[in-house]
């Protein structure tokens, strides 16, 4: 795949860029080694004054930025500023809490016979994140927010398909007055990933993306006893009960599928109806999906732009095709918009069987499959029917219920009566094939750094007293 900027609107090549030759990784890599050397030293005042001038020139950019993304990988403009808010949000978070979250613990010195004894959290080195196109600066961010807070430097290698969101990212860094080689964008093919992370001066590495990438990364990082942290693909289910409010989780229903023009690891996918709402739901969903405008991700009044790539419109229109012609009922949108750029309608599907891809792969577009069940059991024994386990949602007032889900549904996160989403301040990350670890909140920070025990014996001195 070219490293180029193509836009998804017209499926015209804005701008290419050559990929780094192996002396220009050598010298990145070798940059980020020294400069680690030094940085770790620095203070946490010192690194949250550079975060949060970081979140400032975010704010002062955010129409540039924006623009720049939808440019890229075709969300919405008002989505893309919302991208560019959260990122800088999270910069001042962490900022804020850093130091917080990454101070000593005190253990118990006299079960252990110790004079003193405690936990305190060091930065473990340059840490390689391999980032998708979805999110560009959001999933980059919550990866380097919290690593460069805790004393660690960065290397993003990201997505080829967004070259110049993972170059500002270097620059924004740079100019907020963090050291150079603190966070370097290597722009290379996947197929360089290897040789990044088998190299000595890389100690970890985090990535966001497919679960193929993800167990490449993982066996590779593995092989040389290295930490990874893997946030992978999501099947997502989307649970009504009797007792939800039908119009709002209709409402939310719409938003939680098509969330990124239908392509985010936690929009929900999988929509799961209780039979006695079934119809009354399945029918307001239909009619949301159905009025949603599709059209120019610039243009105010859009809610659906183009897929990122024209693989991404084969794909989605091949699982959907597939549904259909093995009995599926299509109940809106089903084709390619057809004409300039890749555009996807929102698309429901009902009556879908396990003999449909859609069934149990992961659609990364506007497609939502609808399911009718007859209790809570067949509820949950479907949810879980998938190798994936990111995040679910489940519309219920029944405390019982809520009881119930909380306990079966194998998922990382669990949001009820609201849509999933990502939080500073909550841990994010799935279980089963959607990954393992946590970004975001003290759980992140604390992923990539190493948790040294301290004990301190009482001396000779003390000892003869």
């Amino acid at each position: 795949m070219p490293i180029a900027t193509i836009n998804p609107a017209t499926g015209e090549t804005v701008k290419s860029y050559d990929e780094l030759t192996e002396e220009e990784i050598d010298r990145r890599l070798a940059a980020a080694a020294t400069t680690f050397a030094t940085y770790r030293r620095t203070t946490f005042a010192e690194r949250a004054a550079w975060m949060r001038a970081a979140a400032a020139i975010l704010d002062d950019e955010v129409d540039h930025v924006a623009a720049m993304m939808t440019t890229e990988m075709g969300k919405t403009l008002a989505a893309a500023r919302q991208e560019v808010q959260k990122c800088a949000k999270a910069c001042r978070y962490y900022a804020e809490h850093a130091e917080g979250y990454l101070k000593d613990e005190p253990a118990d010195a006299e079960a252990t016979g110790a004079l003193r004894a405690w936990v305190t959290y060091q930065p473990m080195g340059p840490v390689l994140a391999v980032m998708p196109w979805n999110f560009p600066l959001w999933q980059a961010m919550r990866f380097a927010a919290p690593a460069l807070m805790a004393g660690n430097v960065g290397l993003l290698k990201h997505a080829s398909n967004v070259p110049q969101t993972a170059l500002y990212m270097q620059h924004l860094f740079e100019r907020a007055g963090f050291p150079s080689g603190a966070f370097q964008t290597l722009l290379i093919g996947s197929k360089k990933v290897e040789a990044v992370l088998k190299d000595r001066r890389v100690v970890a590495a985090t990535l966001t993306g497919s679960g193929p990438a993800g167990s490449s990364v993982a066996a590779t990082a593995g092989s040389q006893i290295k930490k990874t942290v893997l946030e992978l693909g999501g099947s997502d289910p989307f649970i009504v009960m009797p007792s939800a409010d039908l119009e709002r989780a209709a409402e939310v229903a719409t938003t939680a599928r098509l969330l990124n023009n239908g392509q985010s690891c936690i929009n929900a996918k999988r929509f799961i109806v209780h039979e006695d709402v079934y119809d009354e739901f399945q029918r307001r969903f239909v009619e949301a999906m159905s009025a949603q405008v599709v059209g120019d991700p610039m243009e105010d009044g859009t809610d659906v732009g183009p897929l990122a790539s024209e693989q991404q419109l084969h794909d989605v229109s091949e699982l959907v095709d597939d549904a259909a012609g093995k009995g599926a009922s299509v109940l809106c949108g089903g084709k390619p918009l057809g004409g300039q750029g890749w555009y996807y309608p929102p698309t429901v599907l009902a009556d879908v069987t396990p003999a449909m891809r859609v069934h149990l792969e992961e659609v990364f577009g506007p497609v939502a499959t609808l399911y009718r069940v007859r209790d809570i059991d067949e509820a949950v024994e479907l949810a879980n029917a998938t190798e994936f386990g990111l995040g679910a949602n489940v519309w219920t007032d029944d405390e019982s219920e809520r009881e119930r889900f909380l306990a079966d549904i194998e998922a990382g996160m669990l949001f009820f009566n609201g849509n999933t989403t990502s939080y500073p301040e909550l841990p994010f990350g799935g279980i089963k094939s959607s990954g393992y670890g946590r970004e975001l909140s003290f759980h992140g920070i604390k992923e990539f750094c190493n948790a040294k025990t301290v004990w301190v014996g009482k001396g000779s001195a003390s000892t003869s007293e």
